[in-house]
């Protein structure tokens, strides 16, 4: 027996398009409407809308699809910028308005922290900035099309591999964003395309980096072909074969490193391409300073700022306090972040490597010392294990800048009903606009 035969097959989606209503919006702005008693969530469609839509995803209770054609359409639809906007994946929310998305965000916040009973005394105005070419990082994917006989360079398709055929990206800073038909031409030129598979792009205050990620060695033809085009475009080159720092310089021969500026506290960070450095630049330096705003600090605190990384807080919160004592998980960044304490001249800062995951922290010399405040930064999973750590330390106030809304709310019903800090301020920041990603901030005080 042939093992194809043998092969389970997925049940086919239907191929008919399918009406219906919109009631509702997810968490992520999908539209939610229902069918034969199955609730179905609907890309491109907002509350109120009439949608003919195709399904991507069928299970019994629950199902997905993507709008192919709107019959009726709700007054916060937009026309959206880019072309590709239909099947990228890189945007989600392009055809809701501005004010829309800024609503639906706030609210994403709001609905996590009063499901679990911590609403804020203050609901901040939201922190709003640039909506297109704001995008400094990205990680872009490349592949040959044999059948189309060129190059496709972009973000991927909405819940698919695929690369989307575009000829720009709005949303990525113009050095980039503005190329990207001509960085894929560039790359069909290449002897060794089919083994190029991404390019990593990051975007400093100085220069714009792309470092192509190559899984065979590349000749000199190609590698002429790729450090001419850079010239040409302004861009700085570098290839990478191994591991994310390996890279070499390509063009030109020598560079300063990639910086940005934080200007109102007089802070100047070098990273690597590599390195996790805020999406939007713009939004972060405001971000800053309002966290520096919203701690209070003066010259006597001492303040602890957990998921340091490369010093975006702590060297901008040591220009105003006494002593600043920064922990992370990456070894790596603590190095980095010292290095720039060094080139800000900054001595009032100390860099510790730490796992906050791990109860190796409970016996840390630092864990004993006092603070006044603390800074927190975690990454999607939150700080739920570091947190009884923190409970022994009454700090008086506690900053917690957040990348998803539903860890912020669970952690920050632990600060609130555990250890009796209040909840004084929260607030969306639009760090990544025509997403359904939601950055926040909270205020937490004894």
């Amino acid at each position: 027996m042939s093992s194809k035969r043998g092969r389970r097959r997925g049940k086919r989606l239907p191929e008919e398009p399918v009406e219906v209503e919109i009631t509702a919006l997810s968490n992520e702005g999908r539209g939610i409407g229902h069918v034969d008693e199955r609730t179905v969530f609907i890309d491109q469609a907002l509350t109120g809308e009439r949608v003919r839509f195709k399904y991507t995803r069928l299970k019994k209770d629950i199902a997905e699809g993507r709008t192919i054609e709107v019959l009726q359409a709700s007054d916060l639809r937009v026309e959206p910028k880019c072309k590709a906007f239909e099947m990228c994946g890189g945007c989600s929310l392009q055809h809701m308005s501005s004010e829309a998305q800024i609503e639906l965000k706030q609210a994403m916040l709001l609905d996590q922290l009063n499901h679990l009973g911590v609403m804020p005394d203050e609901v901040l105005e939201p922190l709003l900035g640039p909506e297109y070419g704001y995008r400094h990082k990205a990680r872009l994917g490349v592949r040959y099309v044999h059948k189309k006989e060129k190059v496709l360079v972009g973000f991927r398709e909405r819940s698919s591999s695929f690369i989307t055929d575009t000829e720009r990206c709005e949303v990525l800073h113009p050095s980039v964003g503005e190329i990207i038909n001509e960085l894929a031409e560039c790359i069909n030129l290449l002897e060794e395309k089919r083994t190029i598979p991404q390019i990593e792009v990051a975007v400093g205050d100085n220069q714009t980096v792309l470092v192509f990620r190559h899984l065979e060695a590349l000749s000199d033809h190609d590698r002429k072909i790729l450090s001419d085009f850079c010239q040409s475009h302004s861009l700085v080159c570098y290839l990478q074969a191994g591991k994310p720092d390996a890279l070499e310089l390509l063009y030109p021969e020598s560079i300063e490193p990639l910086f940005y500026e934080l200007p109102e506290q007089d802070v100047k960070i070098e990273f690597q391409p590599s390195d996790f450095t805020q999406v939007n630049p713009e939004i972060n330096k405001r971000m800053v300073t309002n966290a520096i705003e919203f701690l209070a600090l003066d010259e006597n605190d001492k303040v602890l700022d957990l998921f340091s990384g490369l010093g975006n807080f702590s060297l901008a919160m040591a220009r105003r306090c006494k002593q600043v004592t920064a922990v992370e998980g990456s070894l790596a960044m603590v190095k980095k972040a010292r290095d720039n304490a060094e080139l800000n001249n900054i001595t009032n800062a100390e860099f510790i490597y730490a796992d906050l995951y791990s109860d190796e922290v409970l016996s840390a010399p630092w864990i004993k010392q006092k603070f006044d405040k603390i800074l927190l930064d975690p990454p999607r999973s939150g700080a739920a294990e570091i947190l009884p750590t923190l409970k022994k330390m009454k700090v008086k106030k506690i900053v917690y800048v957040s990348c998803h809304p539903a860890t912020l709310a669970r952690d920050a019903e632990i600060l609130v009903k555990q250890f009796g800090y209040k909840l004084t301020k929260a607030g969306i920041m639009n760090m990544f606009p025509h997403t359904g990603h939601v950055e926040s901030i909270a205020v937490f005080e004894l």
